[in-house]
């Protein structure tokens, strides 16, 4: 008699993988009034047009497409809600804001965007922390540092003293090793911290994840909500 084969356990994820168990596209938004209910934690993440937003939320995600990406720039023309669920049971929900600085947008399209991105960063009740993504072979621009000094002011002003921003610097992977240390150093700005990352170095998808639960309060709102 054929003895029944045991199933098979399930895989054993990888030691430097993100936390996120489960995630889905749940709104996008074109204008102010086609924002969804703020109605769980959320992280943002902004940049230049092309800087990867797309291919690092992916990563984060364990996800293959579901952010889309594009070698054209300014591929992203609104801003796509990603409902996630962490390993400690959080819910809450990621944020791929349009990239800024692509010149051939027309100056109307331009302001609307500018609106609606500056509307969000600076009103919305839920928004935890604010991923300013730069290439790292390029550094911080005027456009980056502009955003983060209104991410500063605003969350100062608007009383959001548990608001925090990073800049993480992409495509870690296009400088030798040797190089990496010193190319992040020169990248500074007050009152934000620098991450490396790169979707061909695993182990900086894993700290830059543990450092937005760190900042945004996950583990606290997992205690709080088990």
């Amino acid at each position: 008699m054929a003895l029944a084969k045991k199933p098979a356990p399930p895989p054993v994820p990888a030691a430097n993988a993100p936390r996120i168990v489960s995630a889905e596209f749940s709104a996008a938004a074109k204008a102010q009034a086609e924002l969804p209910p703020p109605l769980q934690l959320e992280i943002a993440f902004a940049g230049r047009s092309n800087v990867g937003k797309s291919s690092l939320l992916n990563k984060l995600m364990n996800r293959k497409n579901l952010a889309r990406t594009s070698s054209t720039p300014g591929c992203t023309r609104q801003i796509n809600f990603f409902s996630v669920r962490t390993a400690q049971g959080v819910n809450l929900t990621l944020v791929d804001l349009p990239g800024y600085g692509y010149a051939k947008r027309s100056k109307d399209e331009r302001k609307l965007w500018a609106e609606l991105i500056d509307g969000y960063l600076l009103e919305r009740p839920t928004l935890r922390a604010v991923a300013v993504l730069v290439d790292v072979r390029r550094g911080l621009e005027a456009d980056d540092l502009g955003l983060i000094e209104m991410l500063e002011s605003g969350s100062s002003s608007g009383g959001r003293a548990d608001f925090k921003t990073l800049i993480v610097a992409t495509k870690l992977d296009k400088l030798r090793a040797g190089e990496r240390a010193a190319a992040l150093a020169k990248i500074k700005a007050p009152g934000a911290t620098v991450f490396g990352f790169s979707t061909e170095l695993p182990e900086t998808a894993s700290t830059l994840w543990a450092s937005l639960e760190r900042r945004a309060g996950l583990n606290h709102e997992a205690l709080q909500h088990p």
